[in-house]
């Protein structure tokens, strides 16, 4: 552990049993430091009023501006159908080759803003469709993917929030499969992010479809709207999209120096706007970072304490090597906690995911993933459980204890027309100081 000599580690818990169940409380097992140098950081601000740019090896947020206000996403949803595609083609449910039917409304819904030129009544390969869908951003081609897989568009659209759920998109919800103008279609530019990487990562042998540059069909050729596929920034895809009166949205993924980054702009006021901006901050995120290993594959982060074990904790680890990109000459540092719900209950499995490692840069979480348990802790003996249950129970009479006397003294307070109100309840996270 010499290479983070500069990261110190204390084990702190903070208190919920007021709202948890007996034995159920965020425990935060780890603190670091890791100094970045005391030169004057490099910023970059946006014009966009939403935007994210994320490492896509690392995770790391390198910058976020309002990035959990909900927007609507316009054409940027066709993604989120894309996924539910691909997924499809992945399991075997459909191919290529299959074949979906161009329904009235999936036509009519064409002629409402992008289109493919899909012909009412015919019927149509997945391929082309999918080609429709990204290259030339057809609501046709997206309804008649709907309706194919969900047996219609309504059936579609909770697919589609079922999935963004199960992905952690927390800020989104859908409508429709095409992005049409509908107060309750929203979504943020994290939420966008995730979703990015999420297609990037899983989905490998569609992802080209994002970067071809124009597709033909019906004799009509249309070209890719996406600028970054003809930048200098190594753009090679994923999707753009604009409301009628504005708002002119991105999520876009380019490779540099065997580096990947995603960014998501949401609200820019011009198509040049969005461009420019989408292109500032790939060439900073490219230019700007260094990359720093914290803990290597399988190697102890931190530990998390065990109620009625052979052992009082088990290590936590992770699968692969955690790694965070930091701002050159930034004086802000790197810190970091492991929060779990806990202490965890007797036997415990290896390779369990019982944990989160949470890694800020400042005020800004700049990594969030999960932890494992790196070894087994069976049952202990009947004494170890009666130590711990004692124990517990101890905690738990001194919590009760404050909250009533806390109780009591906000009653007398309610007395005195000037006197604060006092609340028993602990804070959620205990304070760490390097």
């Amino acid at each position: 552990m010499s290479r983070f000599d500069a990261i110190s580690r204390s084990d702190e818990a903070c208190v919920l049993s007021r709202f948890l169940p007996i034995l159920l409380r965020l425990w935060l097992a780890l603190a670091f430091v890791v100094p970045l140098g005391a030169a004057q950081a490099q910023t970059i601000t946006t014009t966009a009023p939403h935007a994210l740019v994320m490492d896509f090896d690392t995770q790391t947020v390198l910058f976020e501006k309002g990035a959990d206000d909900p927007v609507p996403p316009a054409s940027l949803a066709k993604l989120m159908t894309a996924e539910l595609v691909f997924r499809d083609l992945k399991k075997g449910r459909i191919t290529l080759d299959t074949q979906f039917y161009i329904s009235e409304h999936a036509w009519k819904t064409g002629r409402q803003g992008g289109t493919m030129f899909a012909r009412v009544n015919t019927n149509i390969r997945v391929e082309d469709l999918l080609r429709g869908l990204i290259v030339q951003s057809g609501n046709d081609a997206a309804v008649a993917l709907a309706e194919g897989i969900g047996g219609s568009e309504q059936n579609f659209a909770a697919m589609m929030n079922v999935r963004a759920a199960e992905l952690g998109m927390a800020h989104t919800h859908f409508t429709d499969s095409w992005g049409g103008a509908d107060p309750a279609q929203v979504t943020t530019a994290r939420d966008m992010a995730i979703l990015a990487e999420h297609i990037l990562k899983t989905y490998p042998n569609y992802y080209h479809y994002f970067g071809e540059k124009e597709f033909t069909w019906s004799k009509i050729r249309q070209l890719n709207r996406n600028p970054i596929l003809s930048m200098d920034v190594n753009g090679d895809g994923l999707k753009v999209g604009n409301e009628k009166d504005g708002d002119y949205n991105i999520v876009g993924s380019a490779v540099y120096r065997g580096r990947r980054l995603i960014v998501v702009l949401l609200g820019a006021k011009t198509a040049r706007e969005r461009a420019e901006e989408a292109r500032r901050l790939f060439n900073w995120g490219f230019h700007g970072f260094d990359a720093k290993t914290l803990f290597n594959a399988n190697e102890t982060v931190g530990t998390a304490k065990v109620y009625g074990g052979a052992k009082d904790e088990v290590p936590l680890v992770s699968d692969a090597p955690i790694k965070v990109l930091v701002q050159r000459g930034s004086p802000e540092r790197l810190t970091g906690k492991i929060v779990y719900t806990g202490p965890l209950i007797a036997p415990v499995s290896a390779g369990e995911t019982v944990a989160r490692l949470k890694v800020y840069q400042g005020a800004t979480l700049v990594l969030d993933l999960p932890l494992k348990t790196a070894e087994a802790d069976e049952q202990g003996p009947l004494p170890e459980r009666a130590r711990d249950a004692a124990l517990e129970l101890g905690v738990q009479l001194f919590h009760k204890g404050l909250a009533m006397a806390m109780h009591s003294l906000e009653k007398k307070a309610s007395g005195q027309a000037a006197a604060p109100k006092t609340s028993a309840t602990a804070p959620a996270e205990s304070s760490v100081t390097p």
